[in-house]
């Protein structure tokens, strides 16, 4: 194919026919993420965006038709219009609603959203009643009021969705390419009278990179919920200390690989007389406040867990960190920076010993501490 027969097959209808073939794809694999998330979480916003992609689709399918005949009527032009912006609408909706759960005020938005659209779509119909001008003139115009209710919908898309979701990189570049896209369109239909070639196919191929860079928001939007999901099954909902089983899975892991192991077993002091008398929320402050401190202070040397109720245990496997050394200075932090006082107790992996042992140790150790005055850290012997 020489370059004679290449540029019209690329600045004409078999180019466009192309470009949308290849973006009606792209929309299907979105829409197949977006049925994944519907079918794993039912949330609403996976619906939202489900039918905006829908709605893409049928947008795209309409252009297909325009590419196999470009003479096209009020009502088509009509059509595609009117699809173009619900489907954009409907994105931004489906978008905030990933991340946000749908509240009476967000519901009273969305819906005076549809309002404007609706407004903005009769606009087109209306024109001729106030339009004085040639037939050519007054087609031309009819699109107008829908062409620049799009530019207003991509400036509250920046003002008030963004600063509500996730992945604000990515929406800002979606939006991005919609606006330099709608900004060659309306360039080259209102200045240049849809004559220039280059512009149009620029208008065509920059919806690339906005849907390409969707189809990454809904897939990385998948890939948080799972890590959420592994998240929430390993870790305690209250501390964020790893739970029990995990912790216990990770210390057997230790031992067999041979690690220098140390397991640190803390216990709040007159934790019940604490919730008795200021009740349970100040105690659930001071679980996470002590929790906050031994992360920050085993942070380099092992893991923390929740053991049970206000029970809480450090994996040492540093061998350079000595379990004696970093349990005082957790009891140390916790006596100045909270209200409570801590009891703690250690023991050294030794040969023979399992996990469920060396735990057992440590909390001996500590149970000698809480007997013997409270507030101080034992080691086992």
């Amino acid at each position: 194919m020489d370059r004679f027969s290449f540029t019209p097959s690329l600045f004409g209808p078999a180019g466009s026919l192309w470009i949308h073939s290849m973006l009606t794809v792209i929309i299907l694999m979105t829409m197949l993420l977006s049925i994944r998330l519907l079918l794993s979480r039912r949330k609403i916003g996976y619906f939202s965006m489900l039918v905006a992609l829908g709605i893409t689709l049928l947008q795209y399918g309409q252009l297909i038709a325009r590419a196999w005949n470009p003479e096209a009527g009020d009502m088509q032009t009509f059509f595609e219009l009117t699809l173009k912006v619900l489907a954009f609408v409907m994105i931004n909706i489906g978008i905030f609603q990933l991340y946000n759960p749908t509240r009476k005020r967000d519901s009273a938005v969305i819906i005076l959203f549809f309002l404007l659209t609706a407004a903005a779509c009769s606009t087109y119909w209306l024109a001729p009643s106030w339009l004085q001008g040639s037939e050519e003139h007054t087609r031309l115009l009819r699109p107008l009021g829908l062409e620049l209710y799009l530019f207003i919908l991509l400036f509250l898309s920046f003002l008030l969705v963004n600063p509500r979701i996730g992945q604000n990189g990515k929406f800002q570049a979606m939006l991005t390419f919609y606006f330099g896209s709608h900004t060659l369109h309306m360039a080259n239909l209102y200045i240049f009278e849809d004559k220039q070639p280059l512009m149009k196919l620029l208008e065509q191929l920059l919806p690339f990179g906005f849907h390409i860079i969707l189809f990454l928001f809904i897939f990385e939007r998948i890939i948080e919920i799972m890590q959420a999901i592994y998240t929430s099954s390993i870790t305690d909902g209250l501390t964020r200390l790893y739970n029990r089983k995990y912790f216990s899975n990770r210390l057997s892991q230790a031992i067999q690989q041979r690690l220098p192991v140390s397991v640190i077993f803390s216990d709040i002091d007159n934790f019940k007389k604490l919730n008795d008398t200021k009740g349970h929320h100040m105690g659930d402050q001071v679980l996470k406040q002590v929790a906050q401190i031994m992360k920050e202070e085993a942070e380099e040397a092992g893991i923390c867990g929740r053991y049970g109720g206000e029970e809480m245990v450090v994996m040492v496997t540093d061998g350079s960190t000595s379990p004696d050394e970093l349990a005082e200075r957790i009891r140390a932090r916790v006596e100045s920076e909270t209200i409570v006082t801590v009891s703690m107790g250690h023991s050294k992996l030794k040969k023979g010993v399992g996990p469920d042992e060396l735990v057992k140790q440590a909390d001996e150790a500590m149970y000698k501490a809480k007997t013997t005055g409270k507030n101080k850290v034992v080691g086992w012997s």
